[in-house]
């Protein structure tokens, strides 16, 4: 079971049984296996006569299905990596891999990922209530992948409304689905966020949201408009309707779905959609990201990129749609004596999005000024056994203070019963026990999706700070163009005209001209997703190495040395480092030392400069492990480690405007 095209075992990560991490990794690594295989393609290959069709370093030097399985082991370590930090930057890894497998070159998305996370960081810090979004997209997309491979009840349903038989394609089907509604639910943060900013900037004096000016968007005509291609390409799923809007085709996607159930009529569907994005004043002063992420996607697959219009593909986009205020606000009236809570049946995708979204609320950075205030989970605990849910939300021992000062303060309130009950957001919400005795937060998730089947329970702990083993550096910078150096790393290798221009003090001057960006960028996207990865996560350690050699970077005035260039001793320390890094990636990756021939090496995944002796079974390659085999490496190999942390100087203050500074 797992990667059976590769020759070399794939040690399996251990985690607790019935854990999310284990739950969503077996997922990846059992469920999907055969992820994307293609038989035609192999059919066409020759083993004796070395007649490849699929890339790794180089394009035709390995079998195509074995590249399908390496990058299923890629998203596999990335989803890894991110359980294990929380960070925007592996969460990043996630985004990427998702974007190559499924929907493309990541160059053609780009821009709605990088701004989600650049507008988050900078722009929500003005609001008085925002918490991350970027990280938490990944997150409900684990919890999802977790709660399909642990719940026969909802994967039965959801096979089942898509007539899916087989158990792997059921899935890939899932995996493709899903994964593009999670990662991309709330890309429309940005249209959200600068109408945010305006009723903050009263609502820090006491105003209310009613009595201040507010932001809306109109002209959006051209933006909703479709065009003859994707007309052409919906009627192949509705060929008796005619549409000229976005807001028309999800009106009547979505509305038949929901009309055995819900006496949400199209008519009032349309006029929500049209009045959502230009009178927010109407649904109670809020603008709902959820309608921008559904439309911004919507463009950017059958639009710019040219997909096929297929039925998954708007079950995706119609379940953003509602995730937000749509279904709680104007379908259901969530909050009404009539509701009736969602079921999978009705639309498997929307269902599983409104539940992961509600469940995630841990490790997510606050940004705005009451959100920092508040008291948030920082870790959750799953038990997904026997079909239910049973969530314990951890919060940090150290805030035990807080938390025995609101309890006193509820204890106070309940023997006068006047006036608003204390909280202590989120943790009120999840001690707090109803006349049914389950929390305010568990009974507010009741109201929106039906569990009458999929038993959910949830509990509060206390616990050690989580996150300490998870380092932050005092390096700063948005990452913007995290891909941008990745293409620049691998460019730059073995490029005589960059060796040049090094050597003349000439990296900006050789990296701005427009030819040679395109060449490199040209040179990176004929990379496997292995390698590609390999160059991100390169570029993401910087802030780690710095950080051991006593610098950091910063696009801040700072009255510290400028670093021009490394020492001897700092590049020595730099190397070590990265080849720790480099062994570690390769022994997640499957490879093992040997010595074949280089026209062998991705083949057989085997290389001269691994371990020889690394021990059958580890995981983790030590400190010690790394020092002694980069000293037996030779100076060139030894190079490999350091050069391109240089080229990184220069891309630094290219790309990001930053400059390098030494501690003391």
């Amino acid at each position: 079971m797992g990667y059976t095209m590769l020759q070399n075992s794939v040690g399996k990560k251990r985690y607790s049984q019935f854990s999310l991490e284990e739950a969503a990794l077996t997922f990846i690594r059992e469920n999907c296996e055969g992820l994307r295989f293609d038989q035609s393609m192999e059919s066409k290959e020759n083993f004796e006569k070395r007649i490849f069709l699929g890339t790794s370093l180089k394009e035709n030097e390995i079998p195509y299905n074995m590249q399908m399985d390496i990058d299923r082991l890629c998203l596999e370590n990335a989803v890894d990596r991110f359980l294990k930090s929380g960070k925007k930057e592996d969460a990043f890894d996630v985004y990427f891999c998702y974007l190559e497998m499924f929907i493309g070159e990541y160059e053609k998305i780009r821009r709605m990922i990088e701004l989600l996370s650049e507008f988050e960081a900078n722009g929500s810090r003005l609001l008085m209530k925002h918490r991350d979004h970027y990280s938490h997209s990944v997150y409900v997309f684990v919890l999802g992948l977790a709660i399909y491979q642990s719940n026969s009840i909802y994967r039965a349903q959801y096979d089942e409304y898509y007539g899916l038989t087989d158990s792997h394609e059921a899935a890939y089907h899932y995996l493709q689905y899903w994964g593009l509604t999670a990662l991309f639910h709330d890309i429309g943060y940005p249209f959200e966020l600068p109408f945010e900013q305006v009723i903050s900037y009263f609502e820090v004096g006491g105003d209310k949201r009613e009595n201040g000016p507010f932001v809306a968007y109109h002209d959006l005509g051209v933006f909703l408009t479709l065009d003859d291609a994707v007309k052409e390409s919906l009627k192949k799923i509705y060929p008796s309707q005619e549409f000229s809007t976005i807001n028309e085709v999800f009106t009547y996607a979505l509305t038949n779905k929901l009309g055995t159930c819900y006496t949400y009529t199209r008519e009032q569907m349309q006029k929500d959609l049209i009045e959502k994005p230009t009178r927010p004043d109407k649904y109670n002063y809020f603008m709902d990201h959820a309608y921008f992420s559904a439309i911004i996607l919507f463009r950017k697959l059958f639009g710019e990129m040219g997909c096929e219009v297929r039925a998954e593909y708007l079950d995706a986009l119609t379940a953003i749609l509602m995730h937000n205020s749509l279904y709680k606000f104007c379908i259901a009236h969530y909050k009404s004596d009539n509701n009736i809570p969602f079921q999978a049946k009705l639309h498997p995708l929307a269902y599983m999005l409104m539940l992961c979204d509600e469940l995630q609320c841990w490790d997510r950075t606050s940004y705005g000024r009451n959100s920092k205030k508040e008291l948030h989970p920082m870790g959750c605990s799953f038990d997904l056994s026997g079909n239910a849910i049973r969530a314990t939300y951890l919060f940090d021992e150290k805030e035990i203070g807080k938390i025995n000062r609101f309890k006193d303060d509820y204890i106070e309130w309940l023997k006068k019963c006047q006036g608003k009950a204390p909280e202590l957001k989120a943790y009120s919400g999840m001690y707090l026990k109803n006349d049914d005795g389950i929390s305010c937060f568990q009974a507010d998730i009741e109201r929106i999706v039906d569990l009458s089947s999929i038993k959910l329970g949830v509990g509060t702990g206390l616990a050690p700070n989580m996150h300490v083993k998870n380092k932050s550096y005092l390096s700063d910078s948005n990452f913007m163009n995290l891909y941008n150096f990745a293409v620049v790393l691998n460019g730059r290798w073995n490029n005589a005209e960059w060796k040049k221009a090094k050597m003349s003090g000439q990296e900006e001057k050789f990296l701005a001209d427009e030819k040679v960006k395109r060449n490199f960028s040209d040179s990176f996207k004929k990379l496997s997703l292995e390698y590609k990865l390999s160059n991100i996560n390169q570029a993401k350690a910087f802030a780690h190495y710095m950080n051991a050699i006593g610098c950091f970077y910063t696009d801040k005035a700072v009255d510290f040395e400028m670093v021009e260039g490394f020492q001897t001793d700092e590049l020595v320390r730099i190397g070590i480092l990265e080849h720790q890094r480099w062994l570690q990636e390769h022994y997640d990756m499957g490879w093992e030392y040997g010595t074949p021939t280089k026209v062998d090496r991705d083949l057989l995944r085997q290389h001269k400069d691994l371990i020889p002796d690394f021990t059958a079974g580890q995981t983790e390659v030590s400190d010690e492990q790394a020092k002694a085999n980069y000293e037996r490496l030779d100076k060139a190999e030894q190079d490999k480690d350091t050069e391109p942390m240089e080229c990184m100087l220069a891309m630094l203050r290219m790309f990001d405007g930053l400059r390098i500074y030494r501690l003391k």
